[in-house]
């Protein structure tokens, strides 16, 4: 697929594939097509590709930690083991953003309930119970 159909695909921008692009991130094929500018072709793998570079930034890694472990899975070095390492530290990130969400999230629900009690009693406070 082109750049376009692409983006369509995964609800990346165009800047933002091209991004990924210029990083390593992404590595569609060249088409012989378009001269000296020439298309880029997309599998349908570079959508799954595209889909885990987003969901390992929300998990907090960088771009270098997602170029070398999509580097290392492109060499085949993904044995089962490392496999299992790499998803288990994003259950692990996955994990302590829910506990975070879940912090914030009563903490605002408290912040309501003090409100439409008229302010009665101290301002709740922000749990810091990290884990």
């Amino acid at each position: 697929m082109l750049i376009s159909e692409f983006a369509k695909a995964t609800g990346l921008t165009l800047d933002t594939i091209r991004f990924y692009i210029a990083k390593g991130l992404l590595k569609p094929d060249r088409s012989p097509k378009g001269g000296s500018n020439q298309y880029r072709l997309f599998k349908p793998e570079d959508v799954t590709t595209a889909r885990m570079i987003r969901l390992q930034q929300t998990l907090g890694f960088t771009l270098a930690e997602i170029l070398a472990l999509n580097d290392e899975y492109r060499a085949g070095e993904h044995s089962s083991e490392r496999t299992i390492e790499v998803l288990q530290l994003q259950i692990e990130r996955l994990q302590q953003r829910k506990y975070a969400l879940e912090v914030a999230l009563s903490f605002l629900q408290r912040k309501v309930d003090w409100v439409k009690s008229g302010k009665a009693g101290p301002a709740p406070q922000m749990e810091d119970d990290r884990r």
